[in-house]
């Protein structure tokens, strides 16, 4: 059948509009896929965030190539790839095998940055064959043990919810009733501590260097996820109540890192914390919320998807998908904004070239409350390796304060 000129247009129209109409319903489902497709991986990567945060690494990786060791007249040395660790001056360790082989590493000896190497000294092998390793990994520990860095230590352990922590107790030269407690920061373990053992003995204290939950050493909670110090103040509880019971009549809590957020809720919430006379702490959160956007930035993940990763560590409906069993107030530890709340002597010491915690939050912190938080800002150093730069610089600026702070804090009538 023929159409009519008249009829032509009109199912020409209709035809047109048909078209349309289908391809805008396939545009309308390829938009409603793609957001979909959008939101989905907006959502696993902070999924991915979140669980990477609060999750503890029960392996390291070997990211540094052992390009040679070499006998010279000086000593052993070592050829590296240069990077910035690689680069910084100062005393580091070098683990390797998997981590049962461990060296310190000493003095650059040549480093030409266009060849893209560096030779250092080799001052130790405490463990392992490092003339046959291959790949390791850098790390800002010095010392295996106490015993290593010249401190007579014994091994005991600290009765915890889940059973019992490891830690080394060293002995002051005095006999005092002020105790260090020593706490470690994520992804580390109680050997970082090690460096804090001269100004406490300098200030003629004992030390206990602990371990706490999920840290490798101590016991696993049965999530099996970090706190960020919402849950491990409770292990230093333990630390100040097992101080107490030997002796002790009061502690100084050290904290490096995430052991500074750690002491800082144990000053808050523990009956104990009236014991606690101050607080050092080397590079230390003060705020996780800047912290973890600062992270989402290094690792060029969008804002959004970010701050989606805090809520789900922040709320209970992100439970299931963190592997947390309770949600973490991440505000509650901003203690910048909470800089009134602090009532215990507090010194700081946080290198400007921290790139792993910004360093303004800590000196926000001391300008905050001036009266109680010392700030001591180290112009050298990765996250918490000022000591590593400057060992003598560290342990004066520490110890100095130490005597300052415990003669203002005794309480009237006490004396050693």
């Amino acid at each position: 059948m023929q159409l009519s000129a008249s009829e032509a247009p009109v199912q020409a129209v209709s035809a047109q509009t048909a078209s349309w109409v289908k391809w805008t319903a396939f545009g309308a489902g390829m938009g409603m896929a793609a957001s979909t497709a959008v939101l989905a991986a907006t959502s696993g990567l902070a999924v991915y965030f979140a669980r990477q945060i609060v999750t503890p690494r029960r392996a390291r990786d070997e990211n540094l190539e052992i390009l040679a060791v070499i006998d010279t007249p000086e000593g052993q040395q070592i050829i590296l790839p240069a990077n910035a660790d690689t680069t910084a001056e100062g005393s580091y360790g070098l683990y390797f095998d998997g981590g049962t082989g461990y060296a310190r590493i000493g003095a650059i000896r040549s480093y030409v940055p266009r060849e893209g190497t560096v030779q250092r000294d080799v001052e130790r092998v405490y463990s392992g064959d490092l003339a046959t390793a291959v790949r390791g990994w850098w790390s800002g520990t010095i010392h295996p043990t106490p015993s290593d860095a010249g401190f007579p230590q014994e091994d005991v352990e600290i009765d915890v919810e889940n059973g019992k922590a490891p830690a080394w107790l060293v002995r002051s030269l005095d006999a005092t009733d002020t105790w260090a407690i020593m706490v470690h920061g994520r992804g580390a373990q109680r050997t970082e501590t090690i460096r804090g053992l001269g100004a406490a003995r300098s200030a003629g204290m004992t030390s206990l260097l602990i371990s706490y939950r999920n840290d490798g050493e101590a016991p696993y909670t049965s999530d099996g996820r970090y706190g960020l110090g919402l849950t491990e103040w409770r292990d230093v509880e333990a630390a100040i109540r097992y101080a107490l019971d030997h002796g002790a009549r009061d502690v100084v809590l050290f904290g490096w890192s995430m052991g500074g957020a750690i002491a800082l809720q144990t000053a808050d919430k523990s009956p104990l914390g009236r014991h606690i006379r101050a607080l050092v702490l080397d590079g230390p959160v003060v705020n996780w919320v800047e912290v973890l956007a600062h992270h989402a930035r290094l690792n060029r993940i969008p804002a959004q998807v970010g701050r989606l990763g805090q809520w789900l560590i922040s709320n209970a409906a992100g439970r299931t998908l963190t592997g947390l069993a309770a949600p973490l107030d991440l505000k509650s530890m901003d203690w910048v904004a909470r800089a009134e709340e602090i009532r215990t002597p507090v010194l700081i010491v946080h290198s400007e070239r921290d790139e792993f915690v910004p360093v303004g939050p800590s000196a926000d912190l001391a300008e905050k409350n001036p009266d109680l938080v010392t700030f001591v800002r180290f112009p050298q150093g990765g996250h918490t390796r000022e000591y590593n730069t400057d060992p003598v610089c560290w342990e004066d600026a520490v110890s100095g304060w130490l005597r300052t702070a415990l003669g203002r804090t005794r309480r009237p009538g006490e004396h050693r």
